[in-house]
Parts: C-alpha cells; sequence; structure tokens
C-alpha cells in the first residue's frame, strides 16, 4: 500500500451537528481530551477558572454560549487521524452548517435525552440523507431524566426516518443512573460523576453470568437482561458484531445508524463512541464535480474552498479560507491551479486548525481540511487542483428570509464598514444586495440573530457602526433567461426592484408572495431561483 493510500485511509473527517443545547461543543472538547489535544476540559465552570469551550472562540460565542462559526479541529487518535467540524446548532446559521456537511464525510448527531429530535436536527438529517453520509447517534445528558430509552429509539427511527441500533444500552438514568452495558466491545461501563475521570469498564462477554449482581444490583441485573433481548429481537437484522458485518456495510450507506449513550459533560460513553467510530466510519470518499468523479487515491491534488472565515485573528486583519482536500496530497509552496481565475498560485502559509491555535502544515492529504490566508482571492466554491479544470457542485447560498438596509452610522468610517461587509458576506454569513434603483445596500439572512452578530462584527472587529432600517421583503429570486430581451423588459418594468448580488447576478426582490406570483405568471419566458446555484 502506497504512503498515499495509508494516509487517506486512516482519515476520519466529520461533523458533529445538533440542536442547540444538545451538547454538541461539549462532546467536540470531551473527544479532543481523549485525542490528548486539550489537557483540561474547558466546561470548568467555577469561579476561580474561567475557561470557554475550546470551539468556541469568537466573542460573541462566549457571550451567549453558542457556536456561530464552524470550528476545525484535528488530532490524532491511536492510528487515526482525526478531523472534527463543530457546527453552529443555532438555525439562524443553518446555512453554515449545510456548508459543512458537503466537506465530511460523516456525521455524529446529539441527541439529548430529555427533549428527543428537534426541528433542527430533522432538517440537518435530510442533508445528510440527500448526500448518503453515514450517521452515528450520540444520546446525551443520561445523568438527567428523560424520555424512556426504547421511545427515544422509536422517535429517532421515526421523525429522522433512518433504522437504528444501539450499540450500548443504558442502566437507569437520571439521579439512579448506573452506567451502560457497551454491547459493541461487550463491556459493563459503570458511572461515576467526574468530568476529568475516565470510566471504570469490566469486560462481560456474558450477561447471564451471576457476578452481573454484585455490580449493579438484581432489579437492574434482570431489566438489563431482558432490555438486551429485546434489542437482539427488534434490531436482530444488524447484530452483527465485526466492524465489517451486516452493520457496517448498512451504516456506511446511510440506511442505518448506529446508537451510543452517555453524559458528555461528564466525560462518560464518548471514549466508546469514539473507538466504535474510527473503526466504522468511512476514510474519505470520492466526490462528485461537474466533470467526474474525483477519488481520493488519485495522485493529483485537488479541493475546494466551503467556507471563508473573516478575522481568525482581530489583531491581522485576515480572512482564511477553508480548504477541503478531494483528492493527492497537498504541499506547502507547490504551485497549484485556482480555476476560476485561471492561473497558478503557491501557498506557503497553509495552516492545520486546533480550533483558534493554528500551525503551519507542509503537507496534508485528501479528508484533511486546511486554512489558506484569502486576500480576496476566494469565494465559497473554488476550486484548487493540480492543474486540472474541476468544478465541485454542491454549495449553494438559499434565498434568504430577512432582508434590512444596513445604513453608515458613523460617516468617518465608511471605508471601514465596506471592508468590513465585503468580508462578512464572502464568509457567507449572510448576503447583500445592491438595489439597483438607489443603490442602498440590503442584507438578507436567514435569522434575526445574524444581524445581530453582523453589527456586533463590524463595531468589534472592523471599528466600524452600522445601523438597521427595517424592509418589508418576501425573498430574492436570482434570474435567468433564454431571452435577453425578455429579461431587459423585465428589468425595465420592475426596475424599483431590482438588485445585484455579490457576484453581479440580477434579482428580482419581491415584496409579497403574490408579487411573485403575478411575476412568474406574466413573464413565462423569466425563470426564478430560490437558490444561487442553478
Amino acid at each position: 500500500m502506497s504512503e498515499l493510500t495509508n494516509e487517506i485511509q486512516r482519515r476520519r473527517t466529520f461533523a458533529i451537528i445538533s440542536h442547540p443545547d444538545a451538547g454538541k461543543t461539549t462532546l467536540t472538547e470531551k473527544l479532543l481530551l481523549f485525542g490528548g489535544a486539550i489537557h483540561v476540559a474547558g466546561a470548568v465552570k467555577s469561579n476561580k477558572i474561567k475557561k470557554t469551550a475550546t470551539s468556541d472562540w469568537m466573542e460573541i460565542e462566549k457571550q451567549r454560549g453558542i457556536s456561530v462559526a464552524t470550528s476545525v479541529m484535528g488530532f490524532d487518535y491511536q492510528d487515526y487521524k482525526i478531523n472534527i467540524l463543530d457546527t453552529p446548532g443555532h438555525q439562524d446559521f443553518a446555512e453554515d452548517t449545510y456548508r459543512t456537511l458537503t466537506a465530511v464525510d460523516s456525521v455524529i448527531i446529539v441527541v439529548d435525552i430529555a427533549k428527543g429530535v428537534e426541528t433542527q436536527t430533522r432538517k440537518l438529517m435530510e442533508v445528510c440523507r440527500m448526500r448518503k453520509t453515514p450517521v452515528m447517534i450520540f444520546v446525551n445528558k443520561m445523568d438527567r431524566d428523560g424520555k424512556e430509552p426504547f421511545d427515544l429509539l422509536d422517535e429517532l427511527e421515526h421523525e429522522l426516518r433512518i433504522h437504528v441500533r444501539p450499540l450500548s444500552w443504558p442502566i437507569e438514568m437520571g439521579t439512579k443512573f448506573k452506567g451502560v452495558y457497551n454491547i459493541y466491545e461487550e463491556k459493563l461501563d459503570l458511572y461515576t460523576p467526574s468530568k476529568q475521570t475516565i470510566t471504570q469498564s469490566i469486560e462481560f462477554k456474558d450477561v447471564n453470568n451471576p457476578e452481573l449482581e454484585k455490580h449493579i444490583g438484581s432489579d437492574l441485573a434482570d431489566k438489563l437482561r431482558a432490555d438486551l433481548e429485546l434489542i437482539e429481537g427488534v434490531y436482530s437484522d444488524t447484530a452483527e458484531k465485526s466492524p465489517l458485518g451486516d452493520l457496517g456495510v448498512q451504516y456506511l450507506k446511510g440506511d442505518l445508524a448506529p446508537v451510543f449513550f452517555g453524559s458528555a459533560l461528564n466525560n462518560f460513553g464518548v471514549k466508546e463512541l469514539l473507538d466504535c467510530f474510527v473503526q466504522i466510519a468511512p476514510s474519505p470518499r470520492p466526490v462528485l464535480a461537474e466533470e467526474r468523479w474525483i477519488v481520493p487515491e488519485e495522485d493529483p491534488f485537488s479541493g475546494f474552498i466551503f467556507k471563508i472565515h473573516a478575522n481568525m485573528d482581530p489583531n491581522h486583519r485576515s480572512c482564511i479560507a477553508f480548504l477541503k482536500i478531494c483528492s493527492g496530497k497537498f504541499e506547502r509552496n507547490t504551485n497549484y491551479k485556482h480555476v476560476r481565475f485561471d492561473k497558478m498560485m503557491k501557498f506557503s502559509q497553509a495552516t492545520a486548525f486546533m480550533a483558534q491555535k493554528k500551525e503551519t502544515v507542509d503537507e496534508a492529504y485528501a479528508g484533511d481540511i486546511i486554512g489558506i490566508p484569502d486576500t480576496g482571492n476566494f469565494k465559497i466554491g473554488d476550486t484548487l487542483t493540480a492543474g486540472e479544470n474541476l468544478h465541485f457542485k454542491g454549495l449553494p447560498s438559499f434565498s434568504p428570509e430577512m432582508f434590512k438596509y444596513i445604513e453608515n452610522a458613523d460617516p468617518m468610517k465608511s471605508k471601514q464598514l465596506n471592508k468590513g461587509i465585503d468580508q462578512l458576506m464572502d464568509e457567507g454569513v449572510a448576503q447583500l444586495f445592491v438595489n439597483q434603483y438607489n443603490g442602498r445596500k440590503i442584507i438578507g439572512t436567514v435569522g434575526q440573530l445574524q444581524f445581530e452578530v453582523i453589527q456586533y462584527r463590524l463595531l468589534h472587529e472592523y471599528g466600524a457602526q452600522c445601523r438597521w432600517e427595517a424592509l418589508s421583503l418576501y425573498k430574492a429570486c436570482w434570474m435567468e433567461s433564454d431571452s435577453a430581451e425578455a429579461l431587459e423588459n423585465f428589468k425595465k418594468r420592475k426596475y424599483q426592484y431590482i438588485a445585484l448580488d455579490k457576484e453581479g447576478r440580477d434579482v428580482f426582490l419581491a415584496d409579497s408572495s403574490y408579487v411573485l406570483q403575478m411575476a412568474q405568471q406574466d413573464f413565462p419566458e423569466i425563470r426564478f431561483h430560490f437558490s444561487s446555484e442553478f
């Protein structure tokens, strides 16, 4: 096996997704703890030590206690190189999460035992299903009271429309929580509430062994045996234990989700999840470009930009473009082709991430995610290759749902404001439209919270003050037509409602669904799109 193939086989690139507050960022922390990437859990809530989660590093995230941008973290665990993308759970930042899902090979969904499946989780699962991304489920917060495990499994199957297979099983929950029986490794894991210690694990091949009573008492032992029998009965078609058995095949096809139970905050059940994950999760998979399928083991390098982040370091006005490597090997100071510009560029400062800490990398392989300093050369969806002209699809911008005029609140700072707006829009945080009738700038977002984030970041990162003005619009639609005359005619008729997006494409700003319907009816030659990728 060549060095390239070997390196690619040991890569595991995945995203952690969930509804806000299910414990996604806490789980990320604990995975990093096992990987030796951090040495103290960030969830220490004492007043003496003020630490916030490693993966939430933007000032506003620490204040709100939510993740607003996807962060990338890489570490080694056993023989594997793991890349985690921690995504925002808040629905106002869903677009960032959708794009992140194009850059990963598998997904771990975190579900809160008390709340079960929530709206946002359902939406994200649809994206996974569409892309046939393998999914694993971690049921979190077992140290609190919640739904009955069997009811929750039914809910997962019904709501996420996927078969499930428990690979660990909880013994009680809430204050009575005793631990889990690890079905995958045939071990009994006993629970001691602690944020820093690792679980006590006892090998238990046969649950009918009377030794079980000594550890958890006879009532719980009987209940556990009955539960496990039921699991074997109901989920028996997937009872293969070997990582490559029936279970692995169905999981890789995206038809079945293994389920683990635990408490991320108390470091319980996380290692079991990780051990199983590295064994059965896929290494980097082929990616479809417009021209052909790209196989990771190909020698020539290729990759695409799925995210741009302004101000990773507020002291230097730097943007970083996140590049997912699809094939081959990236080498520092080597010439690569920027397909959209059709020119060769070399990168001496590519970095690998550990949340905000970055280190320069000399080489990276398919499956890795690296950061490239961006001085305005990149936009989301750009491709870099060893020379071939490739275009990767699947990074759309969706039509925003809320619109506001953005106005400069400090005339002395108009240059800073324009630069800030430009960089933040490149990030894909929101979308910018310039009204052709009065030249005013309109910001479109998916949710109210994004306006606050933009205002906050403009002030704190660019020293620019903005104020918002209400604007009632229904939809922004991209337009195309085979007849230039029809398009011109429409733009003349609707000149007050025509804007240009950041790429200079025509956009129709419909102020109600009725207006949009009438436009579609009166101008049959024009096609209106609700996503920028058509």
